[in-house]
C-alpha cells in the first residue's frame, strides 16, 4: 500500500455482486419510515436488510418501505428474523421471492428468548433447502470455526456470525473465535449481531472481516442518524488500519524518539 488507498477504492463482492461500502444497515426498529430512509442515506450502506415478516413491502395502504429506500438505489436483502424453525424460514424466503424477484438473502434460525441464540441445526436444514431451491443464502450463525466451513460447504456465499446476542450492543466477545472461523472460509465474512457503537465495528473491521452488518445500533441510539454517519466511518477506518497492518503489540515500552545522538 503506498497510502494512497481510499474507501471507495476498495470493494467486496458476495455472490457476484460487488460493493463499495462494507457497511449493511436493517431497516426495522426506526421510530418511523422517513428516519429509517434518513439513517440509511446517512450510513452510506448499498445493502439493507429487510425483515419481510415485519416490514410492509406489499400494502400500499399503508407506509411502504420502498418509498423511503428506494430499491433501485439499494440491494435490498430479505431476512427471516422472527423464524425459530427451518419451515418457517423457508416459507419466508420463497414468498419474499415470489413477491419481489429477490434470490440473495440472509438466513436466520432463532432459539428461544431470550438468549435468540443461532438454532444451528435449524440453520443447517434450512440453508439445505434454500440452496437446493436456488437461493445464494447469507448465513447467520454461531460463533464455532466448524459450523462456518460446513455451512460454506453446502454452498452458504457469505458467513455471518453474531459478535454479541442480537440486541444486546455487548460489542465483539469473541474475537479470537471470530478470527479462527475467517480463516476456515473463502467466502465473505462479515459480524452480524452485538454492535453497540463505532468502536465495535471498527474493531470487527480490524480483525479483517469482509464487512459489518447492525440495526440496533443506529436505530436505538439517541440520534440515529449521527450514529449511522459515525458507523461509516468506523468501517472505512477500520478496513484502512486493517489494510495498514498495525503495529506489533510488546510488552514495555519502545521509545518513538531514539535514544543515541542526544543532544546534550
Amino acid at each position: 500500500m503506498d497510502g494512497t488507498l481510499t474507501a471507495a477504492d476498495d470493494t467486496w463482492s458476495v455472490a457476484g455482486r460487488t460493493f463499495r461500502s462494507r457497511l449493511i444497515v436493517g431497516t426495522g426498529r426506526y421510530k418511523d419510515l422517513e428516519e429509517t430512509g434518513a439513517a440509511i442515506k446517512a450510513s452510506g450502506a448499498e445493502i439493507v436488510t429487510v425483515a419481510v415478516r415485519r416490514v410492509n413491502l406489499s400494502d400500499p395502504k399503508a407506509p411502504m418501505l420502498q418509498d423511503y429506500v428506494d430499491p433501485k438505489a439499494f440491494t435490498y436483502l430479505p431476512n427471516t428474523a422472527g423464524c425459530f424453525t427451518a419451515k418457517e424460514a423457508v416459507r419466508t424466503l420463497r414468498l419474499a421471492r415470489e413477491a419481489g424477484g429477490w434470490n440473495l438473502v440472509k438466513l436466520e434460525v432463532l432459539g428461544p428468548p431470550p438468549l435468540l441464540y443461532p438454532d444451528m441445526q435449524g440453520t443447517f436444514e434450512a440453508a439445505e433447502a434454500l440452496i437446493k431451491d436456488g437461493f445464494e443464502v447469507m448465513v447467520y450463525c454461531a460463533d464455532d470455526p466448524l459450523a462456518a466451513k460446513r455451512l460454506e460447504d453446502m454452498g452458504c456465499v457469505a458467513i455471518m456470525p453474531l459478535g454479541a446476542p442480537i440486541g444486546s450492543g455487548l460489542g465483539l466477545q469473541n474475537p479470537a473465535i471470530l478470527s479462527l472461523m475467517m480463516e476456515q472460509v473463502k467466502v465473505p465474512f462479515l459480524v452480524d449481531a452485538g454492535v453497540g457503537t463505532a468502536s465495535d465495528a471498527a474493531i470487527a473491521m480490524e480483525l479483517g472481516c469482509s464487512a459489518v452488518l447492525l440495526n440496533s445500533a443506529i436505530a436505538h441510539a439517541k440520534d440515529p442518524i449521527l450514529m449511522a454517519k459515525a458507523m461509516k466511518h468506523a468501517v472505512e477506518a477500520g478496513r484502512l488500519a486493517y489494510l495498514a497492518g498495525r503495529m506489533p503489540r510488546r510488552m514495555g515500552a519502545d521509545p518513538s524518539s531514539p535514544l543515541t545522538g542526544l543532544i546534550r
